[in-house]
């Protein structure tokens, strides 16, 4: 993956990029969400210092802010969740939490975001709401670029029974899931 990100420096080159990962993953992005994603990418994956943040603790400070400040610090953390989930559900993983977590989160800081902005509700809600399409069309870069999404056959189980995410419910087969033997089982 870092190599396609390294060779994808200007915004054609993302755009390009999300638009192959959208087909990728059977998704059809309107421009509004396709753009959406492409800043975000250009904006966050330059910033190392992502990886140090617990999105709960800015998702609760945020709603202790003020305005603009609040919408700021909600938009970060709606976009930082959506990255995590997309790119890094490893990391997540690490974290001892599951990616729906991050969905979770990431939808409500958008949702509340949408309730404070007037002038830009649409777009947050529609964030909110397309929160799992956006988050598979990232995850199908990583498909892309080593053919994996980043989640074990449990894991993508999981992500797919808690947000229906198609790119999750494409990784797995039943034949890939452990079963417990019934005579094994502990009474």
């Amino acid at each position: 993956m870092n190599r396609i990100l390294a060779q994808s420096g200007n915004v054609a080159q993302w755009q390009a990029l999300v638009h192959d990962a959208a087909t990728h993953a059977g998704i059809q992005l309107d421009e509004e969400l396709e753009s959406y994603l492409v800043f975000t990418l250009m904006r966050y994956l330059s910033r190392p210092d992502m990886t140090q943040r617990i999105m709960a603790l800015d998702f609760l400070a945020a709603m202790q802010q003020d305005e603009p400040g609040r919408s700021g610090s909600l938009r970060d953390v709606g976009d930082q969740c959506l990255l995590y989930s997309g790119l890094f559900p490893r990391r997540v993983e690490r974290r001892r939490v599951r990616v729906s977590y991050y969905v979770d989160l990431g939808r409500s800081a958008y949702q509340s975001l949408a309730a404070s902005l007037q002038n830009m509700a649409q777009l947050f809600d529609r964030l909110a709401e397309d929160f799992v399409v956006a988050m598979d069309t990232l995850q199908s870069i990583r498909v892309m670029a080593n053919q994996t999404n980043g989640l074990t056959a449990l894991q993508s189980y999981e992500l797919w029974q808690a947000t229906q995410s198609r790119v999750a419910r494409q990784a797995f087969s039943p034949d890939s899931l452990p079963v417990l033997n019934p005579d094994t089982r502990r009474h």
